[in-house]
């Protein structure tokens, strides 16, 4: 005699893919809304910084106009964007503590004044204008999302402004992913960031909008004096990325403390930048436009024959006075030049190729300052090629433990300290840092 009971169904070992294909076909959609805006401003941006440089370059005199592009810059902010001045830090601070939806102005604002900064000759870049177009303009998707979700979204929005300012959909899908905590990546917004970075390059290049193009000839076998010279120029590289940090924050902290009124800052920065371009032309460097604005056939150039050794300090001293005062625009262009014009000037000394040591110092300079050298290895790939793929990510890992604990971005968060002695610091944002 047997009896039957109820019969059980056997759990399947492979979950249900219905939810996981309708995720992906979500944040496929939500990302295509993000890579369009993100990537429609950032080609309209680059178009109206060509122009702005031409006609700086056209009109030498402009020049004259920092004080007053100076004024320009701190009046808009300080009666329109109060409520956005942090910029890139106020991004990275609501990834994680996320409150109220950045304010859409962010993205005009920060476009206008880094059209006025370049026009009147300051030294600044481009990607914090991308990056916080491309936030502040995903963000406003938010409202539709739910309330987890905002951080990924975020995330993916300064990917793809990353992305498409510089044509490295890579780099910038790891950089919105590493930038805001130190020494850890946030795994759950790895789809979002990466189809936001190759959705916006995509969308910039549909417009018709090229990038710079870097080229590395020769890229001898790794040896050991190959693999000595990356570490000693990823160390070096580290420095200067210090060196620029302390002197952005230094510049920021002696505004603030002598200049009650926000607006006057850029003004008096504005002059003595004015001044000191001055004095360099009639003393010390008769081709000093080379080092205003971004800079971009200068750090072309740096790739084809060595710079002169002060090359490096001297745009440093430009940018960390420009940036400092309270202009606008991105750091990362300038530490481009910053690396490049380094390891350009150290190919009299170091036995690697010119243009492969401009491209190292390029990437590591930048992965010193802003903590983030798997974006910048990506960077070195995408733009360098395969075969410099050592010398890259060793000056780029070099560069990132010898630069400290504090970096351009004040708002990052250590989530895991460079090195054991300084584990205390894990949790807290660089801005609480002093070392």
């Amino acid at each position: 005699m047997s009896t039957t009971g109820p019969t059980t169904r056997r759990r399947s070992r492979w979950p249900d893919p219905l939810p996981q294909l309708l995720y992906l076909l979500r944040w496929l959609l939500i990302c295509a809304v993000v890579s369009a805006l993100a990537g429609t401003a950032s080609a309209g941006f680059l178009v109206a910084l060509d122009w702005t440089t031409r006609t700086r370059e056209a009109h030498p005199w402009l020049v004259l106009l920092l004080p007053l592009g100076g004024l320009l810059v701190g009046l808009l902010y300080h009666y329109f964007g109060q409520s956005v001045a942090r910029g890139n830090n106020q991004l990275i601070e609501e990834i994680h503590r996320p409150r109220d939806v950045i304010p859409l102005r962010m993205a005009p604002l920060v476009l206008l004044g880094t059209l006025l900064t370049h026009l009147v000759g300051g030294s600044a870049g481009r990607e914090g204008t991308a990056v916080q177009m491309g936030g502040a303009l995903a963000d406003q998707l938010s409202r539709w999302l739910r309330p987890g979700e905002r951080r990924l979204l975020l995330i993916a929005g300064i990917s793809a402004g990353f992305a498409s300012v510089f044509g490295t959909p890579l780099a910038g899908a790891v950089f919105g992913l590493e930038v805001f905590l130190i020494g850890r990546l946030r795994y759950d917004a790895l789809l979002a960031s990466l189809l936001a970075a190759f959705g916006a390059d995509w969308v910039t290049r549909a417009w018709g909008v090229g990038h710079t193009h870097y080229h590395v000839p020769v890229v001898p076998a790794l040896s050991a004096a190959g693999v000595g010279t990356a570490l000693l120029l990823g160390l070096l590289s580290g420095l200067t990325a210090r060196g620029f940090t302390a002197a952005v924050h230094g510049i920021q902290g002696w505004f603030s403390r002598r200049i009650a009124w926000p607006p006057l800052r850029p003004v008096v920065g504005g002059a003595l930048l004015l001044a000191l371009v001055w004095l360099l032309s009639i003393s010390l460097v008769p081709d000093i436009r080379r080092y205003l604005g971004l800079g971009v056939p200068t750090i072309v150039a740096a790739f084809e024959a060595p710079m002169p050794w002060y090359g490096f300090a001297l745009k440093l001293l430009l940018t960390s006075l420009t940036l400092g005062a309270g202009f606008k625009g991105g750091e990362v262009t300038p530490l481009f030049f910053m690396g490049a014009a380094l390891g350009s000037a150290l190919a009299v000394v170091l036995p690697l190729p010119v243009a492969l040591l401009a491209g190292m110092g390029f990437v590591a300079v930048f992965s010193g300052a802003a903590n983030t050298p798997l974006a910048c290895t990506l960077m070195g790939l995408e733009l360098f090629g395969l075969p410099a793929a050592p010398y890259l990510a060793l000056a780029c890992v070099v560069a990132y433990l010898t630069s400290g604990h504090r970096g351009i971005y004040g708002a990052q968060v250590v989530g895991e300290a460079k090195h054991l002695r300084y584990g205390r610091d894990s949790g807290r944002p660089l801005a609480q840092l002093r070392r």
